[in-house]
């Protein structure tokens, strides 16, 4: 029974001492099963996002992690600079697709930034606090009067598609969303999101 207690607790320090870092994961993913290319070697990054700031940060962090030798990523807003809200004009995209012969086109939008408060009530037992008497009461005492307390939580999903340029309309070839649960910051956000993308990219032999 010693032991067991002692299990159960070195396991619930782990859990909540343990660093907490922001993640994300694929939610969806869809390769077009007609599209018989390989990977892309010449890529656009379009961020479509209404702050301006956010749409560098979310390209740059793309041409980090997709760039490799034999790979050139570039940012839209490098060529496409544009101030908050305010779109790009299509035809101006695809004059840079032409002159700089870009043979792929990735493109991300926010689909979902949701915030969730819900009611959470005392925590399961076994928790580190009830390793000694005085850690016990002083967490749970105030607990005892004020049995729920409320979370906020923030919830985001991101979708990305990959079009060729091997049509003049672009080709869809893959499609996929990502879900970033409470991250800490907008660029830890925007850092998880890119490296799950480019895990999967790499998986499906796009990049």
């Amino acid at each position: 029974m010693r032991t067991r207690t002692f299990f159960v607790l070195a396991i619930a320090l782990f859990l909540l001492y343990a660093p907490v870092a922001d993640s994300s994961k694929i939610a969806f993913s869809w390769k077009n099963p007609q599209y018989t290319g390989g990977s892309f070697k010449n890529i656009l990054v379009i961020a479509m996002n209404g702050r301006a700031s956010s749409r560098a940060d979310f390209e740059d962090r793309v041409v980090k992690e997709f760039s490799r030798p034999g790979v050139s990523v570039t940012p839209s807003y490098s060529l496409m600079p544009r101030p908050n809200a305010a779109p790009i004009d299509p035809n101006e995209i695809r004059g840079y697709v032409h002159d700089l012969k870009f043979d792929a086109i990735v493109i991300s939008r926010i689909t979902k930034a949701q915030t969730k408060t819900t009611e959470v009530s005392d925590p399961f037992p076994f928790f580190p606090y009830y390793a000694t008497f005085y850690g016990y009461y002083n967490y749970l005492a105030p607990i005892v009067y004020d049995p729920t307390y409320l979370q906020t939580d923030f919830d985001l999903q991101v979708e990305t598609n990959l079009y060729a340029t091997t049509t003049p309309q672009g080709l869809l070839v893959w499609s996929g969303t990502t879900d970033t649960y409470d991250p800490s910051s907008n660029i830890n956000a925007i850092d998880t999101i890119v490296k799950v993308l480019t895990k999967q990219f790499e998986k499906d032999k796009l990049l």
